[in-house]
């Protein structure tokens, strides 16, 4: 197997981690003001990845995004609506403005148990149906198996095809790994999967799908961004950082855009490099800023 750690000058030390975050987490009194809210908004892909979507669902949610530019005109546009595949059309047509991005998750979402040609076809059906950004899973029956080679190959494989089918398009497409963190288990797994993604094309490498019992931690994310940092100093290129699954407040977010502030810098905070997967996270942030419950997702 790859020595990743001596690749990248980073290893995470397990017992460490909770000293470093408690420091990190300490500052979020500080944090909580308006603007800083309001920038984690900007930063959410709402997600609706149910069983029972269908057109007329998600047509409602991406009505809701439209109707933000009337209903709370001083709020941003959240970065993008993230949807199963083959709904990837359907935010396309409903959008009203094309800085909101069409997410869709892809590559046999959520287990990625499947063959690796069936995972490359759906990517590309959905770039071709309007997804400007992908959203895999890295292979854990390979990964944990320790054939990292094979989930190498399966993002690298990935990463061409996407972008064969958005070069025919015109248009470059983001393509996110989840990492599912909470089935890795431990921070050195963690931290391998983040530069092997990284190394294979990610220009994100994502906590969790969401399907599963443990999801984002502010544990994975640090050692996430930890490596991310030791990717970017060697070599110059900077992927980003989307914690998702369980992500359902203000505290939250605010735990997690410190996170990354902390360990990645100013730079990082924005949509392009920073991401929050989410369904109910929406409606936590303009509560909190508007001092007032709200339920308007």
């Amino acid at each position: 197997m790859t020595d990743w750690f001596g690749k990248y000058g980073y290893a995470p030390v397990e017992e460490e981690i909770p000293g470093k975050l408690d420091s990190i987490v300490s500052k979020a009194s500080e944090a909580g003001c308006v603007e800083i809210l309001k920038r984690c908004f900007s930063l959410m892909d709402l997600t609706t990845l149910k069983n029972n979507d269908t057109v007329a669902s998600v047509t409602e949610l991406v009505n809701k995004v439209n109707a933000l530019e009337s209903e709370y005109p001083d709020y941003p546009l959240p970065a993008s609506v993230c949807v199963y595949p083959n709904f990837a059309s359907t935010v396309r047509a409903e959008r009203n403005n094309p800085e909101l991005h069409v997410t869709t998750v892809a590559g046999c979402f959520p287990t990625s148990q499947s063959f690796i040609e069936v995972k490359c076809r759906e990517c590309e059906l959905a770039v071709e149906n309007g997804a400007d950004e992908i959203d895999i899973v890295l292979a854990l029956n390979s990964f944990l198996a320790g054939d990292e080679q094979s989930a190498f190959d399966e993002i690298c494989a990935i990463r061409r095809t996407v972008d064969a089918a958005g070069n025919a398009l015109g248009r470059r497409v983001i393509l996110k790994v989840i990492l599912e963190t909470g089935l890795l288990g431990t921070a050195e797994r963690i931290a391998r999967a983040s530069y092997l993604a990284m190394e294979a094309g990610a220009d994100f490498i994502k906590t969790s799908t969401g399907k599963v019992d443990v999801n984002a931690t502010p544990q994975a994310a640090f050692v996430m961004c930890s490596c991310i940092k030791a990717f970017y100093e060697k070599t110059g290129r900077k992927v980003g950082f989307k914690a998702a699954g369980g992500i359902s407040t203000a505290k939250d977010a605010l735990c997690y855009y410190l996170i990354v502030r902390e360990l990645l810098g100013e730079e990082w905070l924005n949509r392009n490099l920073f991401r929050f997967g989410v369904s109910r996270l929406g409606n936590s942030l303009i509560s909190a800023v508007e001092n007032t419950e709200v339920h308007f997702f």
